[in-house]
């Protein structure tokens, strides 16, 4: 998968130190995944929340933070659209933002 806006990422963890390694780390999982379904998400990511509109919602620092991107399967492209805290998520609308 092509995971683009990095950049979103690296400002979060440049603030929020502690999430840096398992950003990271779900960047590079994330690069080298061949996700063809919301499926093959649940089956690395068994804690994944599946959303409309093709967004997942991934949990990092045992739930601390929330990472949101939206996924083109057939593309094979993850965009980031929000990394925050959870009383960051609260405020928003996952499926829209």
């Amino acid at each position: 998968m092509r995971v683009i806006a990095k950049k979103i990422l690296r400002e979060f963890w440049e603030k929020h130190n502690d999430a840096e390694e398992q950003l990271k780390t779900w960047y590079k999982e994330a690069s080298k995944a061949d996700w063809s379904s919301p499926n093959d998400v649940k089956k690395e990511y068994i804690k994944a929340s599946i959303l409309k509109n093709r967004r997942v919602v991934f949990d990092i620092c045992g739930n601390s933070y929330r990472l949101i991107v939206k996924i083109n399967y057939e593309r094979k492209w993850v965009f980031v659209k929000f990394i925050g805290t959870h009383s960051d998520y609260d405020k928003i609308n996952a499926e829209n933002i």
